[in-house]
């Protein structure tokens, strides 16, 4: 029996930050999905030890189906937003986060209309700029169990400074998301931002 593959959207915005404590964290806010309005959280500490803060069983098995982890907790993750960014709050994470303006990446993402910049075969094409322009970052690739991905970008915000705490550790200052993070085949710029994206995932029926 022939099987055939399928492609699921999640359009959101994702958050991309490192810490002085060495603590990288990748926060997923998805206005549409599959399953409607979620948000998931993606660590990795200073050993490289890996963790999903999931808010479901159902976000916590298509999310580690696609990206590898150390270690998945389901919890309930809120983020909110304040006058000046986004607060960001699990039973073990607490990050607040501050945003600056629009990128000079954002700024020419901007001339490229949503429709084009989201589509698959534009994020294949424009893959071997953004490996070169930004470390560890890919628009294009293969995840897990056969899957692949296309990430589609239309606009990036800096972040200018964060506070919070990992399970009761301070998290320290902003710093540069350095070394890249290790879920999947790209990881977010390694200048702190919060990108406007559409994620294009195609997998088996």
């Amino acid at each position: 029996m022939k099987t055939g593959r399928i492609r699921e959207r999640f359009a959101g915005r994702i958050a991309g930050v490192g810490s002085t404590s060495g603590i990288r964290v990748v926060v997923g806010r998805w206005d549409s999905s599959p399953w409607g309005a979620f948000a998931d959280v993606m660590l990795e500490d200073a050993t490289g030890h890996r963790v999903l803060l999931a808010p479901s069983d159902r976000v916590q098995d298509f999310v580690a189906a696609t990206y590898a982890f150390d270690e998945h907790v389901i919890e309930p993750v809120a983020v909110t937003d304040t006058a000046d960014g986004w607060e960001v709050s699990t039973p073990s994470l607490t990050l607040r986060l501050v945003f600056g303006g629009r990128t000079p990446l954002g700024a020419l993402l901007g001339l490229v209309p949503p429709r084009v910049a989201t589509a698959p075969a534009w994020c294949s094409a424009i893959d071997p700029v953004a490996r070169v322009v930004m470390k560890g970052v890919r628009t294009r690739g293969t995840a897990g169990n056969d899957r692949r991905e296309w990430y589609g970008a239309t606009s990036v915000v800096s972040v200018d400074s964060i506070d919070g705490s990992w399970r009761g550790t301070d998290l320290g200052a902003l710093a540069p998301v350095d070394p890249p993070c290790r879920f999947g085949f790209s990881s977010t710029p390694a200048t702190p931002s919060v990108t406007r994206v559409v994620t294009t995932i195609e997998r088996l029926a």
